[in-house]
């Protein structure tokens, strides 16, 4: 006879340790795409990430969740009352996964692992806004993210982890959110970049990061935060919990090598920006595969990332696409590659759940074949069109009707004042004068122009490169 519903304290104190982990890599995530951002730009940018917070958060509890993980209705989304918001979770039953064999489950109370969802589909969010950077309206965000998270991530979420489509009929596998989050993410930020077209001036005007401190700090929040998102993954404390811990630091770590090495080879320096867009290329890369590959592969990811995504960033230049904070070259790419790595290197050896939960197949090099390698492909594939162009199409009817991008003027001027109205810096003098602090520091002159004598640079005609560009 099954025995009473009892809470396993370790499982649940470790998702709830990390769902406080994943929430923290949204702030991580505006001071990571604020930093890249231009000056007169950067409030907007972390508002983005910010109010993703709080309106994915409500949508989630109401009926995201239910949509994501409640009972399988067709293999696209599930039954959206099944954890309707106006219900409430607090029996003793009430624990994640539970069955009348095993009433436990895991041993998790279901808004603990409601809670840990949430914070996945509100970064998952938040990514997309790095590519419009200095030119949406933030009226236009918000009822983007409303359709957005609705329309894709919900129903996807389900196809990969709710019983559906991918993780139930093709046995794709994803074990953190490469698909259901990056892949995902990248799709609908190239469609949007598209929609709203080129920041003025782009490429010929150098737009840098203003604050790559904050760049740094902001990607140490991420991979801090990425422990939870990965490790935290596996639901419960066990070797591949530990595996996944593992993982997702040694493929972070390389791919910071792994991209150094590129910009070094290419041209001559490092940076620190590079260093920080490696480790997150790394993190985004890992996350399909964490627990599903041996810690070698792992290595290998990462170099293999940090390098791919390196060079992937240019490719907004040649293409003609203006993805500001380069979404499609680290997270769209990077998701491909982690993805696509687990038809190569996954194997039973290190997770026995990839055939026996997921009813997936050991990867081309652990003698899988290359059926596991085809179905990461076509997952891929069919999570791209559907982000794409629901993406496309809900940034088009905003364009349309409300407007998603500002005015040319509140772009010129600075889209904080226009949106916000405030500033991320306050360079007057405290004195109440009219010239500026950089005059007053001797540099340049108080209208803040060029020293006297000195020539005004003229505009490249080429675009600056990668990266350095934000």
């Amino acid at each position: 006879m099954p025995e009473a519903p009892t809470i396993g304290g370790a499982n649940t104190v470790w998702l709830l340790v990390s769902t406080a982990l994943v929430l923290l890599m949204t702030p991580g995530l505006a001071l990571f795409y604020g930093g890249l951002n231009r000056a007169k730009g950067v409030l907007n940018m972390m508002m983005m990430s910010f109010s993703a917070i709080g309106l994915i958060s409500i949508l989630w509890w109401f009926y995201g969740f239910s949509v994501a993980f409640g009972t399988d209705v067709n293999g696209f989304w599930g039954d959206p009352g099944a954890y309707l918001g106006t219900k409430t979770f607090l029996a003793e039953t009430d624990l994640w996964g539970a069955t009348a064999e095993n009433p436990s489950g895991i041993g998790v109370p279901l808004y603990v692992f409601m809670a840990f969802q949430m914070v996945f589909a509100v970064i998952t969010v938040a990514l997309i806004s790095g590519a419009i950077a200095d030119r949406a309206k933030f009226a236009g965000w918000l009822l983007f993210a409303f359709g957005w998270a609705t329309l894709v991530y919900f129903p996807v979420a389900h196809w990969v982890w709710g019983g559906g489509i991918i993780g139930g009929d093709i046995h794709a596998l994803d074990f953190a959110g490469g698909t259901a989050v990056h892949i995902n993410a990248g799709a609908a930020a190239l469609a949007v970049a598209l929609v709203l077209g080129k920041r003025l001036g782009w490429p010929r005007e150098g737009m840098k990061p203003h604050n790559i401190p904050l760049v740094a700090l902001g990607a140490g929040l991420l991979w801090f935060g990425w422990f939870g998102f990965n490790a935290g993954s596996e639901l419960t404390v066990d070797s591949v919990a530990g595996l996944a811990f593992i993982n997702t630091q040694l493929a972070t770590a390389a791919a910071v090598l792994g991209w150094i090495a590129v910009e070094w080879i290419k041209d001559r320096k490092p940076t620190m920006v590079g260093a920080s867009s490696g480790a997150v290329a790394g993190l985004v890369a890992i996350t399909p595969a964490c627990g599903f590959i041996a810690p070698w592969a792992a290595v290998l990811l990462g170099i293999v990332a940090g390098a791919v995504c390196a060079l992937a960033v240019s490719l907004k230049y040649k293409l003609g696409y203006d993805d500001s904070l380069d979404v499609v070259g680290v997270h769209f790419v990077g998701g491909w590659i982690g993805s696509l790595w687990l038809g190569l290197f996954a194997t039973n050896s290190v997770n026995a759940a990839i055939s026996d939960v997921v009813g997936a197949s050991d990867g081309l090099f652990y003698g899988g074949g290359a059926t596991q390698l085809g179905r990461q492909a076509l997952a891929g594939l069919i999570v791209s069109v559907w982000s794409f162009g629901i993406a496309w199409v809900l940034a088009f009817v905003i364009e349309k009707t409300i407007g998603f991008r500002v005015k040319g003027e509140a772009e010129v001027d600075g889209i904080d004042i226009a949106e916000h109205a405030e500033s991320s810096y306050d360079l007057s003098p405290s004195g109440g004068g009219t010239g500026s602090a950089f005059a007053m520091a001797g540099i340049g002159t108080p209208g803040g122009g060029a020293a006297s004598g000195a020539k005004p640079e003229a505009d490249s005609a080429e675009p600056v490169s990668a990266k350095v560009a934000g």
